[in-house]
């Protein structure tokens, strides 16, 4: 059986569950031609059948994603698909594995900070997601992503501080600590106080 037969839209049904296990089995086998298959349903006609695909890599990501990182420029060329869905599903994918794949995902670095300000609410959470990973890789790639990142939080709305301060942390080195607390201090302002809380405790997190 094709995997295809096995995803939501192939079965008749509505709901996610079939993807979310059937990525659980790929993970579990280490089912390498399974994820090269969702791959290359990635720009199926179908549009159903593309969505379920780009739901079952991220999910698989989630839990092993190594076996999802080798089809990378798959989700990068996603990142232009006029469908929405799609777009943030590769951005997903690719904040799964952007600590593993910080080599290959660091020269795109320009296009995910341009999804910063362009973005829908999930790409923007992933596009955090992803340029936080890959500035964790190397301190090189930390000098080249930072910048972006603390301007985003500089211009962000209030709602979102919290949240992406809290994805940025994993990339932030001693080198920026400093200036990733002065920004998180100067919005305290803006924050209500569920909000401020959780800064804080970023704060506290990097020792400042």
């Amino acid at each position: 059986m094709s995997i295809i037969d096995k995803l939501a839209t192939s079965l008749g049904r509505r709901d996610e569950v079939p993807n979310r296990e059937l990525a659980k089995e790929i993970a579990a086998e280490n089912d390498t031609a399974a994820v090269k298959e969702l791959a290359e349903h990635l720009f199926d006609k179908d549009k159903n059948i593309a969505a379920d695909c780009i739901k079952t890599l991220y999910e698989t990501g989630y839990i092993k994603p190594e076996l999802i990182a080798g089809h990378y420029e798959s989700y990068i060329r996603l990142l232009k698909s006029k469908n929405n869905r799609m777009v943030w599903g590769a951005m997903i994918a690719m904040s799964t594995i952007a600590v593993i794949g910080a080599d290959k995902l660091y020269p795109y670095t320009g296009i995910f900070a341009g999804l910063l300000k362009t973005g829908s609410v999930i790409t923007i959470d992933c596009a955090v997601k992803t340029l936080a990973g890959i500035a964790s890789a190397k301190p090189e790639y930390a000098h080249g992503v930072m910048p972006a990142l603390f301007e985003h939080l500089r211009t962000t709305r209030p709602k979102d501080i919290a949240q992406h301060s809290e994805s940025i942390l994993p990339g932030v080195s001693p080198e920026f600590r400093d200036e990733f607390a002065g920004i998180l201090r100067a919005r305290e302002s803006d924050l209500i106080p569920s909000q401020s809380a959780r800064v804080k405790k970023v704060l506290k997190k990097l020792g400042v």
